[in-house]
């Protein structure tokens, strides 16, 4: 019998690998500013997940810009940027923060793009946000009250409404009014109008219309034919990952590696490198565990050295040191081929630094991050300590500026992940970052 012929495969196609940079701790290490770097030699920039419940904060000649839904690689002018099918959109923000950025100067004309795949977060997601958190009292989960974990679930309850139905109006009118009568059932009845939102939803819509594609047609074609660069830029953080984060402390989407693939429709074969962005000390915002948490003036010079306020909300982030167990386990999920260093210069007023190193739970070592979160609360913090350098590191462009105590505390972090460190952050701005591996 004669074996069928062998189909073709483009050289190039499979050459052409997909970037992605993920957080991989608590959200906030400063992803924002790699992507934007990386973008300048980027083609597209993509978001997979999350919604405006995200914050990124890039600074260019003295000029803050706040991204929130919109992928950051914006801020330079020949990177196209899309918004990919697993992010969902509450779209009165997403136009405001388009026209925030287009009053800073930036021209986004033709180069914004959303899937015709995104679910729609309407207001009364935000309501039934704040209800959920009222429900649960004190022990509510601290969400940003942005409504994405009511749109999450009516996707995954297959009552969602989706892009594409803004432009089917009887059926997008029939989902609208079916879908908040349940809401309405279930929390009893709220102040929500209806015909207003569908007045207001048939003009975004239209609005919208000039940028809506099948993205999972475009990406594609843009990798494969197009010989395009991709850059898909994570939201969140490993650690608030449905599945593999601080549960139910988490968000209410895959922000993991597995996310970029379920949320843009990218086979795990067309991606290439995975940068994981560490801050050089750890943060969280929100209810939940947190090992490392520093309730005392460690703590608070974190914080206030750091900035460490929320972008999105503006809450306070509780700051703590390095956290080697939850580093290891965020870098088994998602396989780093190199990690961004960031926010290294705010540890310089320390004479000496402290790294958790492992846990201990009823007397044994843990291997792994645990699941079970009052086993957590209970844990053992097993620390080193490390020397500090004491001195400005802001002005540092290169690896041997780095003080050499500063350098070995890299060299440690690196030693211990096994993936090499390539970029280190030293200060806010966009050129505030030194690129090599170690």
């Amino acid at each position: 019998m004669t074996p069928p012929a062998s189909v073709p495969v483009s050289t190039e196609s499979i050459r052409r690998k997909v970037s992605v940079v993920l957080g991989s701790q608590w959200g906030d290490e400063g992803k924002g500013k790699l992507v934007d770097l990386l973008a300048k030699d980027i083609d597209v920039c993509v978001r997979c997940q999350g919604g405006n419940n995200a914050g990124h904060t890039i600074v260019v000649d003295g000029v803050k810009y706040a991204f929130h839904m919109l992928p950051s690689g914006l801020v330079n002018p020949g990177c196209t940027a899309v918004v990919g099918s697993g992010v969902v959109v509450h779209l009165p923000s997403f136009f405001e923060e388009l026209a925030d950025l287009e009053a800073k100067g930036l021209n986004c004309d033709g180069r914004l793009l959303i899937s015709d795949r995104c679910h729609i977060v309407f207001d009364f997601h935000q309501i039934v946000d704040g209800l959920k958190e009222a429900e649960l009292g004190r022990g509510s989960i601290g969400t940003t009250r942005k409504g994405i974990g009511p749109a999450y679930s009516t996707k995954a309850s297959r009552s969602g409404i989706r892009i594409h139905h803004l432009y089917q109006p009887e059926e997008f009118e029939k989902r609208l009014r079916a879908i908040v009568e349940s809401r309405r059932k279930r929390y009893g009845h709220f102040e929500y109008d209806v015909d207003a939102e569908l007045k207001k939803y048939s003009q975004l819509a239209e609005k919208l219309r000039p940028m809506v594609v099948d993205s999972v047609d475009y990406l594609h074609t843009a990798i494969s034919q197009d010989n395009k660069k991709v850059l898909v830029e994570g939201a969140n953080a490993l650690m608030l990952d449905l599945d593999f984060g601080t549960y139910p402390y988490v968000t209410s989407s895959n922000t993991s590696i597995g996310g970029v693939c379920t949320g843009l429709g990218f086979p795990p074969t067309c991606i290439g490198n995975v940068i994981g962005v560490v801050k050089a000390y750890t943060t969280r915002v929100g209810g939940g565990p947190f090992p490392s948490e520093q309730l005392n003036k460690d703590g608070e010079l974190l914080q206030s050295v750091g900035a460490e306020y929320g972008v999105t909300t503006g809450r306070p982030r509780r700051c703590g040191w390095l956290d080697m167990v939850v580093l290891r386990y965020s870098n088994r999920i998602n396989g780093y081929t190199s990690i961004n260093l960031t926010k290294l210069d705010v540890l310089s007023v320390f004479d000496e630094i402290k790294v958790a190193m492992s846990y201990e739970i009823d007397g044994k070592l843990v291997n792994s991050f645990p699941a079970d979160l009052q086993k957590l609360e209970s844990a053992k913090v097993n620390y080193v300590t490390l020397p500090g350098w004491k001195s400005d590191i802001s002005k540092c462009r290169t690896w041997d500026q780095l003080p050499e105590a500063c350098q070995k505390y890299v060299e440690f972090i690196a030693r211990e992940l096994n993936v090499p460190i390539e970029w280190i952050g030293v200060g806010p701005g966009r050129d505030d970052m030194i690129h090599i591996k170690v």
